[in-house]
């Protein structure tokens, strides 16, 4: 795509809970890192204290045995000075008093008060599990050896060495087939009930879309993609700037807007979400499992009222998808950590769910707004298993798409899934815009796929 924006310059010249899942938000994971930080210094400080108590004593005990050495050689002599008499009095019944108190002083006081009051936040059992097993979704995903995990070479997850792992998980597949009535075998067969037939074939679908191994578009296809320059049938604010649109997939219609937004207003969202992540309720993830729950991102909802940056992003995807939001839902802000990964779904509320939006009165979600509020060095792709579209984290893009058909019908084409983010933090928010508003700026189609 960057060849085709060079040629268009040249045409135009020119709270949260009581405790977080940490390892599921990288977000929540900084604070970890500035905690230890801050018990780091509270230990130094520990340090520095007790070497000081020692060097007191080492003095102590250097000058009692100079004493000691002296006395040894004629005691009844060194005690016929009074001097040294009165000196051996003083000491024992006053100063081995202090050395006592000395040796017994606790330095230590300051460190284990900030540790304790500091543990409160620490990470629990299940998110030492459960990066433990987003390692695993990794490995499995990303078809990686251990050693290559505990190497840290992760940045390219289409490695050679990528070919050569698929025997190995191939054989751990078929070991894991054999163990049949085992522990593990029921464990897996009980998180697979209440899934579709497909589950098993959508799952490798998905993970080969996550390693840039999906379909291909023929050149023909390809060659209907555009880049261009947009302004929404010259809506005022965009006329004299236009804004960047590519083509993301042709069917159904994916597009990407660049440079959407800026670093300043993307990082006011990442401050005003933050101090309130907490794990999505999606309908979709009702009856998963517990670590299928935790692997999901953190995420927070924001009101226009709330700061002017959301507003104004609010009204920037009205006025370039040309959709009323004041019926969409609050922008929704979301940060992946270790593993964190959205599992296949659709957005929009199929005809087995007719509540699922029914306490928002506003109908269904017709279309998805994700914006991208960061870079991903590796992994974390959007990946579409129906159509095999695999669409990659760029900072400051969004990429938008129709759920439903005009006529109102759910587009099962745009299943989709985020995948694990392998290196890197992955920042993201969408906005879903229901039919409600929508009557007169996307009319209704007669056929059921119009």
């Amino acid at each position: 795509m960057a060849l085709c924006w060079l040629l268009i310059h040249i045409l135009l010249f020119t709270s949260s809970s009581a405790h977080n899942d940490f390892f599921t938000s990288i977000g929540h994971m900084t604070d970890l890192l500035f905690t230890e930080k801050d018990l780091v210094n509270s230990l130094k400080d520990y340090i520095r204290a007790e070497e000081r108590k020692l060097e007191q004593i080492k003095k102590w005990a250097d000058k009692l045995d100079v004493l000691s050495a002296a006395a040894g050689q004629d005691p009844e002599g060194f005690l016929g000075h009074p001097v040294n008499a009165f000196k051996l009095m003083k000491r024992l019944n006053t100063e081995w008093g202090e050395l006592e108190s000395l040796v017994l002083t606790d330095v230590s006081d300051g460190f284990i008060s900030n540790l304790t009051i500091q543990r409160q936040y620490f990470p629990n059992d299940d998110d030492q599990v459960g990066a433990a097993k987003a390692l695993m979704r990794l490995q499995d995903t990303y078809q990686l050896d251990t050693a290559t995990i505990s190497t840290g070479q992760l940045a390219d997850p289409t490695h050679q060495r990528a070919n050569g792992n698929l025997k190995y998980f191939e054989y751990q597949l078929a070991k894991q087939e054999k163990m049949g009535a085992s522990e593990e075998a029921q464990t897996e067969e009980a998180q697979r009930k209440g899934r579709p037939d497909d589950y098993l074939p959508e799952r490798k679908k998905y993970e080969q879309l996550c390693r840039g191994e999906g379909l291909r578009m023929t050149p023909r296809r390809q060659s209907r993609l555009f880049c261009r320059y947009y302004n929404n049938n010259r809506h005022p604010k965009y006329v004299i700037g236009p804004v960047k649109q590519e083509d993301e997939w042709d069917q159904p219609r994916i597009v990407r807007y660049l440079n959407i937004v800026t670093d300043k207003e993307m990082e006011k969202v990442k401050e005003l979400a933050k101090p309130r992540v907490s794990h999505v309720t999606e309908p979709w993830l009702r009856g998963r499992t517990v670590t299928q729950f935790l692997l999901s991102p953190l995420s927070a909802w924001l009101g226009a009222f709330e700061h002017p940056v959301v507003d104004e992003i609010n009204q920037r995807i009205e006025d370039l998808t040309g959709l009323d939001v004041t019926t969409a839902e609050d922008l929704q802000v979301a940060n992946y950590g270790v593993g964190g990964q959205y599992e296949p779904h659709f957005d929009f509320g199929r005809k087995d769910e007719p509540d699922a939006f029914e306490e928002l009165g506003t109908g269904n979600r017709i279309a998805t707004w994700l914006l991208y509020m960061s870079d991903v060095q590796a992994g974390g792709a959007t990946v579409f298993t129906d159509i095999g579209a695999s669409v990659w984290p760029r900072k400051g893009t969004a990429v938008f798409w129709y759920n439903l058909y005009p006529s109102g019908e759910g587009d099962y084409r745009t299943r989709h899934a985020a995948c694990p983010v392998l290196v890197g933090n992955k920042w993201v928010s969408n906005k879903w815009i229901h039919e409600r508003g929508q009557e007169f700026r996307r009319r209704c189609g007669l056929q059921e796929t119009d």
